[in-house]
């Protein structure tokens, strides 16, 4: 009676090529990023202080805040976030008076963003509750493979 191998789950029976056999998609990592992504955005919902607050709308505040009034270009480079993208994050926190859109004392045609205290007091408040998600995004994680999970995602956005 024949035999049967596999290989990465795929007996060699199978009809599909080499490469259809050996690619899981649930094991590449894009994919576990997103899924990763998708867990902490759900659990970053669930805990904000502001349920309309996004994740990216709190890092560019912090950003904000962090650096002072600051150009779209810069904000665009600290975030890692697309011009478009930040175009309307920006939008949605001048609407929310989180900020303010000022000129550019040296250069009338750049408009920087300046965070309003409103925007400070919402920043201070989710502070906390920020680490808390960050906790629970990693809560899988022992504190060596927390520390490991976050020095690899910078050696991997590292430039370079």
């Amino acid at each position: 009676m024949p035999t049967e191998t596999t290989v990465h789950g795929a007996s060699s029976s199978d009809h599909r090529t080499p490469a259809e056999q050996e690619y899981d998609f649930s094991e590449q990592v894009g994919h576990l990023l997103r899924k990763a992504y998708q867990r902490h955005t759900s659990i970053f919902q669930r805990l904000s202080c502001d349920k309309q607050l996004t994740a990216i709308q709190f890092v560019t505040l912090c950003t904000i805040m962090e650096r002072g009034p600051s150009s779209l270009t810069e904000i665009v480079h600290a975030t890692a976030i697309d011009p478009a993208t930040i175009r309307g994050v920006i939008k949605r926190l001048k609407a929310r008076e989180w900020v303010t859109l000022t000129t550019d004392p040296g250069d009338q045609r750049k408009v920087m963003v300046v965070i309003t205290e409103a925007g400070e007091s919402l920043v201070e408040t989710m502070v906390p509750i920020a680490k808390q998600i960050s906790d629970q995004t990693m809560n899988n994680l022992n504190p060596a493979e927390r520390i490991a999970l976050l020095h690899l995602l910078e050696k991997m956005n590292a430039d370079g």
